[in-house]
């Protein structure tokens, strides 16, 4: 079954990684249904029945989105709000993501050494994005991790770009 990838990038006609980790998932039809929240919902109204009825339709789940704030985008945070309702998502009968495999794909403006318990944020990435491995637990999701581009706002080279593709394809192929 194929992998849902849930991109949520409010301003993706000017990103430069997120839109080409989209192009190179597109060559990989069979394997991956490409969500575009800001394209789907412009106007920001999420349609929980469909965005229940692709989740329920996919095995693999990832969330792909450029920090913001040290956080997702609006639209990830309503989208999480409004489609994973009790009795669907969690609850006694809400058993949708049970073992249900779900990842992380992020882009980060700013160097992983500021992302050190000695570094600028005094954080790690893996603890700024703790909030989400706590909210797959909850859901009994099986949570894979995450994979980071960091430094985006400053070394996002075309070269660089292009060295991220293999490990972002081989990340989502084999979580």
């Amino acid at each position: 079954m194929k992998t849902l990838v849930i991109v949520t990038h409010p301003h993706m006609e000017d990103s430069v990684i997120n839109k080409r980790w989209v192009k190179e998932l597109e060559q990989y039809p069979d394997q991956f249904t490409i969500h575009e929240l800001y394209k789907v919902y412009p106007d920001e109204k999420i349609n929980v029945e469909q965005e229940q009825a692709l989740v329920e339709a996919h095995d693999h789940i990832v969330f792909q989105f450029p920090l913001y704030w040290f956080n997702s985008p609006p639209l990830l945070k309503k989208w999480l709000d409004e489609v994973l309702l009790y009795g669907w998502a969690y609850g006694s009968t809400g058993k949708v993501f049970t073992d249900r495999k779900v990842a992380i794909a992020v882009t980060v403006g700013v160097s992983e050494a500021d992302y050190q318990p000695e570094g600028k944020y005094r954080y790690t990435l893996e603890q700024i994005l703790l909030p989400f491995e706590m909210t797959f637990d909850y859901i009994h999701a099986s949570y894979q991790g995450f994979t980071a581009f960091y430094s985006a706002e400053h070394e996002s080279t075309p070269v660089r770009i292009e060295e991220s593709i293999s490990g972002y394809i081989d990340f989502l192929q084999n979580f």
